[in-house]
């Protein structure tokens, strides 16, 4: 495992969001990790952020998603020397001075939902987060007001988000591999 100090940053505008709109792409967010504060002006969330390598053009392609077994044969374990190549954290996410919290494609009382985030976009007066299958969650701000701080530690995993054709002709939809990960490991966290 890497020994990368954990983050904690902030946002106070657009381009600042951008940051943490990067570091957050391809990190997968249950339904039950987000909550609007209405009486606090505040909503947050905790989401399983994918530490994507510095050197993303040396990596070698890796599986996007868990490889399906015969029904009736056990999972194979992995017996090599070799550690999962890849990393996620648990990143806590809070966006101040909301206003209003509106929902696109989900049900927020589907608390069994895991999300895959896209990305954030950001204006002076709005945020909206961007999940794959046309999902989204948009904050209506007083003005941009965002922290992201890492919590505990990495682990290691094999599975690595896929983009369509982002590796040798793949066209795994986003998320489809991320949502059996994180059903995964959350069962071993």
């Amino acid at each position: 495992m890497s020994e990368t100090a954990p983050l904690k940053l902030r946002a106070l505008d657009p381009e600042d969001m951008d940051v943490i709109a990067a570091l957050l792409q391809d990190a997968l967010v249950p339904l039950a990790d987000m909550a609007f504060l209405a009486k606090e002006k505040r909503f947050v969330m905790v989401a399983n952020r994918f530490q994507w390598p510095k050197d993303q053009a040396a990596e070698t392609p890796a599986p996007s998603q868990p490889v399906e077994m015969p029904e009736g044969e056990d999972a194979a374990f992995d017996d090599s020397d070799n550690p999962p190549p890849f990393e996620r954290v648990n990143s806590g996410i809070c966006f101040d001075k909301v206003e209003r919290v509106r929902f696109r494609g989900m049900s927020p009382a589907d608390k069994d939902e895991i999300l895959s985030l896209l990305t954030i976009t950001s204006e002076p007066r709005s945020i909206t987060l961007l999940f794959s299958g046309d999902a989204a969650v948009r904050l209506e701000i007083a003005s941009v007001h965002c922290h992201l701080e890492d919590l505990g530690r990495p682990w290691p995993t094999r599975w690595r988000p896929d983009h369509d054709g982002a590796h040798d002709g793949a066209s795994d939809s986003p998320g489809d591999g991320d949502k059996a990960e994180a059903q995964s490991e959350s069962s071993s966290n």
